[in-house]
C-alpha cells in the first residue's frame, strides 16, 4: 500500500527543504569560477557575451514600450487614428486600450511559454517567440485603422512575453552562481536601453512628412527580432535543460563550453553532479506528489503542467510563490509602465511646452538606464533584500513630494515655475532609484 495524499506531500515538503539545505552546503565548500559581481564578467566572459545576446530580448520589450510614448502625441499618427486623439469621444479609452493590447499579449505569452521552453528548449522557444513578435511588428507597421493596430499590438505583445520569461530563465540556467544577479540585471538593462533608443529614434522621425514618421519606427524594431532569432541558434542549449531530457553528456559538454574549462574540470564535474541531482530531484518530487500523471501521454502531460502550477500555492512553495509574485505585481504597481508610456502627458500637468515635454522625457528613461547600470554592481555586493527598502523608501519620497506640489500649484503652473521643475526632479529622481533597485532585482 502506498503513501496516502497527506503523507507524500509531507514526504516531498521534507525533501526539498533537506535538498535546500544540502545545497547550500555544497554551495559553501565548493570551488568559485571567480570574483563575484560585477568583476566575475569579464573572467566569465563567455558566458557574459551568451546573456548580453539572449538578452536582446530585454531589448525588443523596452523598445515596443518606449515606441509608443512619442507616437502617441505624434500629429501624423493621429490624423491616422483619430479615435486616440485628444479631441476625439473616448479617446482616454481607445489609448489605454492600445497601449493595454502589449500587456495583455504578453500576459499570454509569458502564461504559455513555460510548457514550450520545456518541451523544445529555451533556445528554439526564443526562436518560436520572435517568429510571433516578427509578425505583430509587420502588422503594426502595415496597420491602416484602429482595430488592425489593436490586434497587431496584442499579437506582438504575445512573442514579447514570451521572450521576457524565457530569456531570463536561459541566462539563469547557463550562469554562474557568483555572477547569476549581474548577468540577470542585462535583462532589465536591455529592457530599458531600448525604451530609451526608441524614444530617441520616435523623437528625430516626428520630423518626417507623412506616415513613415511612425511606421519607421515599428519598422526598426524587427531588426534586432531578426539578429535575436538568427543569433540564438549559435548559443549553447541550457545544461539544466539538456540533463532534464536525460542527455547527460550534452549537457556536460555544453556546461564546459559555458565555462570555457575541459570537461575534466572538477569544478565543471561538481557543477554537472548538482545539476543532474536537482534535475532527478524535481522528477522524484513530481512522482511522489502525482503518480497518476507520469505515463507522459498528452492528457496527462495537460493536467502534470496545471497540477505543477498548484503545487506552487500548497504547503512548502506558498511562501515563495507570494514573495515572487509580490515581487512582480508591486514591481509594475508603483506606476513606471504610466511613466514610460504617458511622460509626456505627465510632463504636460507639470507646467512644460510641447517640445520640453519630449525632451524631459527622453532623460527621464536615460535617468532610469543610469539607476540600473548602477545594479550590475550593486546587486551581488548589497544584496536584493537592502536594494528593495531603499528603493522603496525613495521611490515614497518622490510619489509623495510630487503629489503634493502637483496638488497644490497644478492649477497655476506659469506663476510656479520652480516648483514646477522640483516635481520634475523628483520625477527625475524617482525613475533612477527605481532602476537602481526595482527595476532590476525581481
Amino acid at each position: 500500500m502506498g503513501p496516502s495524499k497527506d503523507n507524500s506531500e509531507e514526504i516531498a515538503h521534507i525533501g526539498l527543504n533537506n535538498f535546500t539545505n544540502q545545497s547550500g552546503a555544497a554551495w559553501e565548500h565548493r570551488d568559485s569560477y571567480g570574483p563575484p559581481g560585477f568583476q566575475g564578467l569579464f573572467i566569465n566572459y563567455y558566458v557574459t557575451l551568451c546573456a548580453a545576446f539572449s538578452a536582446l530580448g530585454g531589448m525588443l520589450f523596452g523598445y515596443d514600450q518606449g515606441v509608443v510614448s512619442v507616437i502617441l502625441v505624434m500629429p501624423q499618427f493621429l490624423s491616422r487614428f483619430t479615435q486616440v486623439s485628444a479631441t476625439a469621444s473616448g479617446a482616454g479609452f481607445w489609448k489605454g486600450l492600445l497601449t493595454a493590447m502589449i500587456e495583455l499579449g504578453a500576459f499570454i505569452g509569458a502564461l504559455n511559454q513555460g510548457w514550450i521552453a520545456d518541451k523544445i528548449s529555451r533556445k528554439y522557444s526564443i526562436i518560436v517567440a520572435v517568429c510571433i513578435f516578427t509578425v505583430g511588428s509587420v502588422l503594426q507597421t502595415a496597420s491602416i485603422d484602429y482595430p488592425m493596430l489593436v490586434v497587431a499590438r496584442l499579437i506582438g505583445g504575445v512573442g514579447i512575453g514570451m521572450l521576457s520569461m524565457v530569456a531570463p530563465l536561459y541566462i539563469s540556467e547557463i550562469s554562474p552562481p557568483e555572477i547569476r544577479g549581474a548577468l540577470l540585471v542585462l535583462e532589465e538593462f536591455s529592457i530599458v536601453f531600448g525604451i530609451v533608443v526608441a524614444f530617441w529614434i520616435t523623437y528625430g522621425t516626428r520630423y518626417m512628412a507623412g506616415e513613415w514618421a511612425w511606421r519607421l519606427p515599428f519598422l526598426l524594431q524587427l531588426a534586432p527580432g531578426l539578429v535575436l532569432g538568427t543569433g540564438i541558434l549559435f548559443l549553447p542549449f541550457s545544461p539544466r535543460w539538456l540533463a532534464s531530457k536525460g542527455r547527460d553528456q550534452e549537457a556536460l559538454h555544453s556546461l564546459a563550453k559555458l565555462r570555457q574549462l575541459p570537461t575534466t574540470d572538477a569544478r565543471v564535474e561538481q557543477e554537472w553532479y548538482d545539476i543532474r541531482a536537482e534535475v532527478a530531484f524535481h522528477k522524484e518530487v513530481s512522482a511522489v506528489r502525482h503518480p497518476k500523471l507520469q505515463n507522459r501521454n498528452t492528457l496527462s502531460r495537460i493536467k502534470l503542467e496545471i497540477a505543477s502550477w498548484a503545487d506552487c500555492f500548497k504547503r512548502g512553495c506558498w511562501r515563495r510563490t507570494h514573495v515572487g509574485v509580490g515581487l512582480m505585481f508591486f514591481q509594475q504597481f508603483v506606476g513606471i509602465n504610466a511613466l514610460i508610456y504617458y511622460s509626456p502627458t505627465l510632463f504636460e500637468t507639470m507646467g512644460l511646452n510641447y517640445s520640453m515635454q519630449l525632451i524631459m522625457s527622453g532623460v527621464l528613461n536615460v535617468t532610469q538606464l543610469v539607476g540600473v547600470s548602477s545594479s550590475i554592481w550593486t546587486l551581488d555586493r548589497f544584496g536584493r533584500r537592502p536594494l528593495l527598502l531603499w528603493g522603496s523608501f525613495l521611490m515614497f519620497i518622490s510619489h509623495l513630494i510630487i503629489a503634493v506640489l502637483v496638488g497644490l500649484f497644478s492649477r497655476n503652473w506659469p506663476a510656479h515655475r520652480a516648483e514646477g521643475w522640483i516635481s520634475v526632479g523628483f520625477l527625475l529622481f524617482y525613475m533612477l532609484s527605481f532602476g537602481a533597485s526595482w527595476g532590476p532585482v525581481p
